[in-house]
């Protein structure tokens, strides 16, 4: 169970759930593989909606890394998100909001 005070967000893959977590390193990660991008830009592109898939698997990749997750972003392409696309992009935005913001009551 994952813990929203904490800035976890759930996500299962193949059947199994993974807590997400954008932890100081999984951040740094996350800005070496925006390049030129700032994490301010990624954001607002969520706020928008003008983010891309790249941006959905950068962040879930960056996320299951800070919660504990060994595997790479070519493992992050074979498996199965369960609810797919929408799933994959609703648990993003939540991870990205739960990093920056105060879970609400």
């Amino acid at each position: 169970m994952v813990n929203p005070w904490a800035g976890e967000v759930s996500v299962t893959l193949d059947g199994q759930e993974h807590a997400l977590k954008l932890t100081l390193g999984a951040l740094a990660e996350l800005e070496a593989e925006l390049r030129d991008e700032t994490i301010v830009e990624l954001i607002e592109r969520f706020e928008t909606g003008a983010f891309a898939t790249g941006d959905v698997l950068a962040l879930l990749i960056a996320g299951l890394r800070g919660g504990g997750w060994t595997g790479t972003s070519a493992d992050l392409l074979t498996v199965e998100i369960e609810g797919g696309l929408m799933a994959a992009t609703k648990a993003a935005a939540q991870l990205l909001a739960r990093a920056f913001a105060a879970p609400s009551l």
